[in-house]
């Protein structure tokens, strides 16, 4: 891993690109990012050794900065607001024959095919939770209060509306209460479906994430932050239950502050090689 001690960066948006740059140079790695306008905090440029900037879309502009540095191996980390894609994104001419050659254009399909370009150049994009293995969620409660029976139950039954919409690549999370689905997250992105949920639950409701079945490692793992947190305690949500070993909290300690002071239960949870969904 980083045999010329150098490693890239694709960043999107939120804290996730910051924590992981911060964390991999103090294991003595150089990090050079790619950041996207529009997207990427402009903190980024403070954690990295080198970054360049530029549109959703200008692919060979990735290329040519990692050739610039080196770069081996990189990750890809941060969400893109879909709504941006939509409307702001600038494909440039070698991303609209890639795109050209896709049969599927969900996340995965497309993460995929630009993974596979990048290797193509000599550039393998790693699993992203390297360098970050200690703070993916652990198995069990995390926070002060437990769950209530009732609450179990509504957490199972969103795990398995999770699991479902993960497969057919709808989204990560679900905002369920008394056994009832409130909120699938879609294009809005997890903070906003807490926050659509929780209103239409009114208070009490229980937040799911987890990996889609046939989740990639390298792409779009799971994270909630303290914005998350904050979505719930907004809306009187009691519960967040998050996939074990396959997502990262972010800002960990300010997370579980705000959730024991406020009541929320957060667990994590296995997936059975086995899972079968119930619902």
């Amino acid at each position: 891993m980083g045999i010329n001690g150098r490693i890239g960066l694709i960043a999107g948006n939120g804290r996730f690109p910051i924590i992981f740059s911060e964390r991999v140079r103090a294991l003595g790695y150089q990090v050079s990012a790619v950041a996207h306008i529009g997207e990427t905090s402009p903190e980024l440029e403070q954690a990295v050794e080198w970054i360049k900037w530029v549109k959703i879309g200008q692919f060979n502009k990735v290329v040519q900065a990692f050739r610039k540095h080196d770069i081996q191996q990189a990750v890809m980390l941060g969400g893109f607001k879909k709504t941006h894609v939509f409307s702001k994104v600038s494909p440039d001419l070698r991303a609209l024959m890639l795109l050209s050659q896709l049969k599927d254009w969900n996340d995965d399909g497309i993460l995929r095919a630009v993974a596979g370009e990048l290797e193509r150049e000599g550039i393998q994009i790693i699993d992203s939770t390297f360098g970050l293995e200690d703070i993916l969620v652990e198995e069990g409660v995390l926070t002060n209060r437990t769950p209530t029976k009732k609450e179990w139950a509504d957490i199972q039954f969103g795990w398995d509306v999770a699991h479902d919409i993960g497969r057919l690549d709808i989204g990560q999370c679900v905002v369920v209460k008394n056994r009832a689905v409130v909120a699938v997250e879609a294009a809005e992105g997890t903070d906003e479906t807490i926050r659509r949920g929780g209103q239409l639950a009114q208070k009490n409701a229980v937040v799911v994430k987890c990996c889609k079945p046939t989740q990639d490692l390298r792409f779009d793992l799971p994270a909630i932050g303290p914005v998350s947190i904050e979505r719930m305690i907004e809306v009187k949500a009691s519960v967040l239950a998050l996939e074990a070993g396959r997502t990262i909290i972010l800002d960990r300690e300010l997370v579980l502050e705000q959730a024991n002071a406020n009541q929320i239960a957060i667990v994590g949870m296995l997936r059975s090689p086995d899972h079968v969904s119930s619902v």
